[in-house]
């Protein structure tokens, strides 16, 4: 049975499809069977993964029951994946007669038998794409850059755990908070950490101790199709997202 991870913030611009990435293709170059799965509408984990142009069916053809899930996968070096476009915007979930909140759900249920892990990107908003991502995962981690305004709305994320907890997934763990853009020699990044480290004791979780540093591969390696630990792996941020992944991989062991 797959170990699901949600890599979620409502905040934008955090390094969330990053971290997706790199838990994907990390996993999947650590020999484990892994899906990535797209719920942003701007459909970049598929691209950060060098999904093709070509591919023909997204997330939002699965969840919409239009074609089985089996069909909808697409396969890369990097891990299987299925891709969103943003047509995911105006998905029209919210419409459909079965429960809105596990049609996530019932749409994998098929092929979790075949995965060691799949990893959710969610988008940069609590709307039905995420509940529907936090109602099926074991695990969910928030990525928040190193600066004041990531810590704003994380009230709201807080409210939103708490809710799923009690309606529709009980067993939902916060691994914790991954702080992104890290600077320690700076002031605002360790005031950061101090925040974050409070909100971390709020909703029971904590602060990994990996930080991810700045580094310019992380920017470069989605527009050469490369996973970032094949494009740069001396990058400062790629060494932490390697030191990351062996951070958490004792606590998502199948």
């Amino acid at each position: 049975m797959s170990i699901i991870i949600t890599v979620s913030n409502q905040k934008g611009g955090v390094g969330k499809t990053t971290t997706s990435a790199a838990l994907t293709s990390g996993l999947a170059l650590a020999g484990t069977k892994v899906l990535g799965i797209d719920l942003d509408p701007q459909g970049n984990l598929g691209f950060c993964l060098g999904a093709g142009p070509d591919t023909r069916y997204t997330i939002l053809d699965v969840l919409k029951g239009q074609i089985p899930i089996e069909q909808a996968i697409c396969h890369s070096e990097y891990g299987d994946l299925l891709i969103s476009d943003i047509t995911l915007s105006s998905s029209g979930l919210e419409k459909l007669p079965t429960k809105r909140e596990t049609i996530l759900k019932n749409a994998i249920e098929p092929i979790l038998e075949r995965y060691d892990y799949i990893i959710i990107d969610t988008p940069p908003a609590l709307n039905l794409l995420t509940i529907n991502a936090y109602s099926v995962s074991n695990h969910l981690i928030i990525p928040m850059a190193s600066d004041i305004l990531s810590l704003v709305g994380l009230a709201q994320l807080k409210e939103t755990i708490e809710s799923v907890r009690s309606t529709l997934n009980p067993g939902l763990n916060v691994l914790g908070i991954l702080l992104t853009r890290f600077n320690i020699r700076t002031t605002l990044s360790r005031d950061v950490l101090e925040m974050a480290q409070q909100l971390a004791d709020q909703i029971h979780t904590k602060v990994f101790e990996t930080k991810i540093r700045s580094g310019v591969a992380i920017a470069e390696a989605p527009a050469h199709g490369e996973s970032i630990f094949l494009y740069n792996p001396t990058s400062a941020a790629v060494t932490d997202y390697l030191a990351f992944i062996d951070e958490i991989t004792p606590e998502i062991q199948l």
